[in-house]
């Protein structure tokens, strides 16, 4: 089902305090609706506030792990979007209990509100049976989703990039402190970053319609990289060269299962895992209509995005005399 955003129109966004979540609130935000940002952490949320007129975003709690607050925050609702996930686990916070069994959680809150329309936002490479704990609990979390709501409008971006990501700021900032860049598995995994703000619209046509319900889309820019081509954009963008270290996957992953239990580990078994299969919108994808360009929405380059954020780790800054 769909919806129409106006100012009557109430929005409940789980997660929308994060990297992609502020790309969403602002443009649920430009469409006029109200927008209730669910957070575990409210007070920390306040900087969404400017990002529409007064009293039109609304920060509340609500955490996945606890049912009944999802529920409350979900109530009176039009629509609802799941943005929630992680990248490494920790604690009580792992993956199976936020994207699989806690997507399952909103989409039951969702429908007992009533809500008419639900997104939510998976990833490409989600596989109930994939070896990686991160693809695997985002496969068991759309299945969770499609069974308690089945019109929901399920969305599967690739790598996300914008001035706020984890992985070009990752990467500059390693060739910042590292006298070499490690090379994983040969660089040949492909990837088909997505803009933040393209992934932002395309949630957006999930809730007024213009995706088809219960249909999984696969979200990607305009053009595939392999991992070691990004790199080589990472050093063209900070001018910092810097040689390259071959990593074979398994010494990768004897690295990652050392370093993972380190808070904010820069590596982990899983994520070395997820590295070995390619991260691209698929064939089948295309074929059947299911990509952000079917939804309306013209991906933009990294190109012509990425080099402005990165010219804070360039050896001069914002002071090098190459344009930006």
């Amino acid at each position: 089902m769909a919806i129409t955003l106006n100012s009557s129109t109430l929005v409940t966004v789980f997660g929308g305090s994060g990297f992609l979540g502020r790309y969403v609130v602002q443009a649920l935000a430009r469409t006029g609706c109200r927008v209730r940002v669910a957070v575990r952490q409210p007070h920390l949320a306040g900087f969404l506030q400017p990002l529409g007129s007064v009293g039109q975003i609304h920060p509340v709690q609500a955490n996945l792990r606890f049912p009944a607050s999802v529920r409350r925050a979900a109530e009176g609702a039009d629509g609802v979007v799941n943005l929630v996930g992680i990248l490494q686990a920790s604690g009580k916070q792992n993956f199976r209990a936020i994207q699989a069994e806690g997507a399952g959680v909103v989409a039951r809150a969702a429908r007992e509100a009533g809500a008419r329309a639900l997104v939510h936002i998976s990833a490409i490479g989600a596989n109930r049976s994939s070896p990686s704990a991160y693809a695997r609990s985002k496969g068991e979390g759309e299945d969770l989703v499609s069974a308690a709501f089945p019109t929901a409008s399920i969305l599967r971006p690739s790598i996300v990039f914008g001035p706020e990501d984890d992985f070009f700021n990752r990467f500059a900032s390693l060739s910042r402190l590292s006298p070499f860049m490690p090379l994983i598995g040969g660089g040949r995994t492909r990837f088909q970053p997505v803009y933040v703000a393209d992934v932002a619209r395309a949630v957006i046509a999930g809730l007024d319609g213009r995706a088809r319900p219960g249909v999984p889309y696969e979200l990607g820019g305009p053009a595939v990289y392999t991992f070691r081509e990004l790199l080589d954009l990472v050093a063209e963008y900070t001018e910092r060269k810097r040689p390259y270290f071959p990593l074979p996957f398994w010494l990768a992953k004897l690295q990652g299962a050392i370093l993972q239990v380190l808070p904010n580990a820069p590596l982990t078994l899983d994520q070395v895992r997820m590295l070995q299969v390619d991260n691209v919108v698929s064939e089948e994808a295309v074929s059947e209509a299911r990509t952000l360009q079917t939804l309306g929405i013209e991906p933009q380059a990294l190109e012509t995005i990425v080099p402005r954020y990165l010219v804070r780790f360039r050896p001069k800054g914002e002071f090098s005399t190459r344009a930006i």
